[in-house]
């Protein structure tokens, strides 16, 4: 009995087996396929050399949405609303990327003025009808679609959260008009109050469903063409697995999908190893991701974006994202000071060392010139050309007036700058001291970095999983089958009827036991969580607060909102009226997830593969180092620093001072 999880990163695309019947793990890790990410999978697949149909489950963890967002490679999308509000897309929350730059533009609208369309009708804020739905209207709106060639529609009224038969009404009539096109209705993504975030939501969604239903009919047709029968699941940006029709259905959860499956491994990780807090450090090929866990929970959001100014309200685990990993490019900028990334040499040409066309000096480049990386990756399947490494960092090193060693430092010590200031992002600006967190590296690059960042933070434990540079792979066999439900409802909180609130929640929990049953989910593995979003009367932004089955009183959701408001602000106005803004729930259908084996200790110190001399800031100079490969450590090894520490996919890099030691799960538990 074999499940998959796989995920395609902007330079490798990773896949993990696990053996329910034997508790082993397999690893392939091969090069992704940006012009068509399935060919990777399928790659990866038949690098495992296992008949597909052995597999009982494969789950997905895409960038397909994510990158058609960033590349804008959608189809043509039309958007029916309201007369009057045509608009909502471009005048947005006038908000600009900096804050002090009022010559910076946001993007442009995903759908253009000209197919944004108007039709006549008036829903009022409490559900009522004061304008009916103008039918004609509608016809000739999507006449014009048809003539135009769009291929996907959104219809977003005003207020259809409160009453949505006219969007259900315009829904009929478009599957009668257009039955080929697909049509997204804001009432069935996003039933909440705010126009503007909710026609961006909607918009986003229908202009992904067709991307992702071409990529997952393509993908699922190639599996079953090799013998795989089953459903193939698809990691979204909750932290859940969705079936491939509700993916296609709701292509935007899945928007954030990538980064999902690394603070899912993180979290679990961490917890085997005992630490509630803890840190994600996913530093791959392209960027570096950035996820928090606290007591346990992994930190979500209900707001976030692919691109500024354009946002998409469904749950999503919150990671911080920046272009620093192993292929982030070193220049120069116009006033002289040296930078790093956010540009990439990606999967192809890659970094110069790669031999492969790149000429621009990058992370992996200076990590090998500084001893950190040895000359070949993969186990030596990918071999690292330390002349074309210096090449590339030479250039940098003339225009700085440098050595090229210290030029090769200078790299490293910017890109560790960028990650820790998006450390203290996700931490210190939301209220976490990082001195109370493990710091979980992992990715390819992650392990090459992880201690230095620590000591920059005072973060006084490091965790390097087994298999660090395929654990966002590992996340996707960690997730459960989740589905979201959010729905408007303001009251002030002194006077709010709470067993109107529990009927709503309960209706709402109905909802989502029924569609997870149709997934074939028993009653015995669905769980159910309930929040109401909550905020100070006054604010504009709530904060979310886990409410008990079934809800009896709101006095200890109100100690608890103060409590994180508290936390999350670093103020509370505990005498200041309260209003509740909306109430969510998250539904869980539990699947069986693979258990890390725990393995006997051991007591014999391993020999060292080889020596290399290895740059040390604390040593100010190059250090002779003893190599290790990860597979001779067995739990109860420690190692002093200065080590290097090698494996397939990934290098684990302990400055002097640093000391490791290897747990029953086989991670390197590093004290700084």
């Amino acid at each position: 009995m074999l499940v998959a999880g796989i995920d395609v990163g902007g330079t490798f695309t990773d896949l993990v087996l696990y053996d329910e019947a034997t508790k082993g793990f397999r690893v392939v890790k091969v090069p992704s396929t940006p012009a068509n990410p399935a060919d990777g999978v399928l790659e990866a697949l038949d690098t495992a050399g296992i008949p597909l149909e052995s597999l009982v489950r494969v789950t997905h963890g895409t960038t397909v949405a994510t990158n058609a967002l960033i590349t804008r490679t959608l189809p043509r999308t039309g958007l029916i609303t309201t007369k009057g509000f045509r608009d909502v897309l471009e005048i947005r929350r006038g908000n600009k990327p900096d804050l002090w730059d009022a010559y910076v533009d946001v993007p442009p609208p995903y759908i253009p003025r000209r197919d944004r369309l108007e039709v006549e009708e008036r829903i009022l804020y409490d559900g009522s009808v004061h304008t009916p739905l103008n039918e004609d209207d509608v016809r000739h709106v999507l006449d014009l679609f048809r003539k135009r060639g769009v291929r996907a529609i959104a219809v977003c009224l005003i207020n259809s959260y409160a009453n949505p038969v006219h969007e259900r009404r315009i829904k009929e009539i478009a599957a009668e008009v257009l039955p080929d096109v697909p049509v997204t209705v804001s009432s069935e993504v996003l039933p909440e109050l705010f126009e503007f975030e909710r026609t961006s939501t909607t918009v986003i969604n229908a202009a992904l469903r067709p991307v992702l239903s071409r990529y997952l009919e393509s993908l699922d047709q190639r599996l079953r063409d090799r013998g795989y029968e089953r459903d193939l699941l698809i990691l979204h940006s909750g932290g859940g697995v969705m079936t491939p029709e509700s993916a296609a259905s709701f292509p935007a959860r899945t928007a954030a999908s990538g980064l999902a499956g690394g603070a899912i491994a993180m979290a679990h990780i961490a917890r085997l190893s005992g630490f509630e807090n803890a840190i994600g450090l996913d530093m791959g090929g392209t960027s570096t991701d950035i996820s928090l866990m606290y007591r346990g929970r992994l930190r979500t959001y209900t707001e976030w974006q692919v691109e500024f100014g354009y946002p998409i309200r469904f749950p999503a685990v919150e990671v911080v994202t920046i272009g620093a990993g192993g292929g982030s490019i070193a220049w120069i900028d116009e006033g002289g000071s040296l930078r790093n990334g956010p540009q990439s040499a990606g999967a192809q040409p890659g970094p110069a060392a790669y031999g492969q066309g790149g000429t621009e000096p990058t992370n992996t480049d200076a990590n090998l010139l500084l001893g950190r990386l040895g000359e070949a990756l993969l186990g030596g399947a990918l071999a690292l050309s330390r002349p074309a490494a210096e090449a590339a960092v030479e250039k940098l090193a003339e225009r700085l007036g440098l050595s090229v060693t210290d030029a090769a430092l200078a790299i490293i010590r910017v890109a560790n700058a960028n990650m820790a200031n998006a450390i203290r992002l996700i931490s210190i600006q939301r209220g976490y001291d990082p001195r109370d967190f493990a710091l979980v590296a992992f990715g390819g690059a992650g392990p090459l970095h992880a201690v230095d960042l620590a000591r920059e933070l005072s973060i006084p434990t490091v965790i390097v999983p087994e298999f660090p540079g395929i654990t966002s792979a590992l996340g996707c066999l960690l997730v459960d089958l989740r589905h979201d439900l959010s729905q408007t409802f303001i009251s002030a909180a002194a006077s709010a009827d709470v067993a109107e609130i529990e009927a709503r929640l309960r209706e709402m929990e109905g909802q989502l036991r029924e569609r997870l049953r149709h997934e074939g989910v028993g009653e015995s593995d669905i769980e159910i969580l309930r929040y109401l979003d909550m905020r100070y009367l006054g604010q504009w932004r709530s904060l979310s607060v886990e409410a008990p089955s079934p809800l009896d009183s709101l006095q200890p959701l109100l100690d608890r909102f103060h409590a994180e408001h508290q936390r999350e602000f670093a103020f509370s106005r505990p005498d200041h009226p309260v209003e509740i803004y909306g109430l969510r729930i998250a539904a869980f259908g539990r699947l069986q997830k693979p258990e890390l084996p725990r393995s006997a200790r051991v007591s014999a110190r391993p020999e060292a593969i080889g020596l290399r001399p290895v740059f040390f800031t604390e040593a100010d100079g190059f250090v002779t180092t003893p190599v290790y490969q990860r597979s001779a450590l067995g739990p109860g090894i420690e190692l002093e620093g200065p080590a290097v520490i090698e494996q397939l996919d990934s290098t684990t890099v302990l400055p002097p001072g640093s000391r490791a030691t290897v747990d029953d799960y086989n991670h390197l538990i590093v004290t700084v």
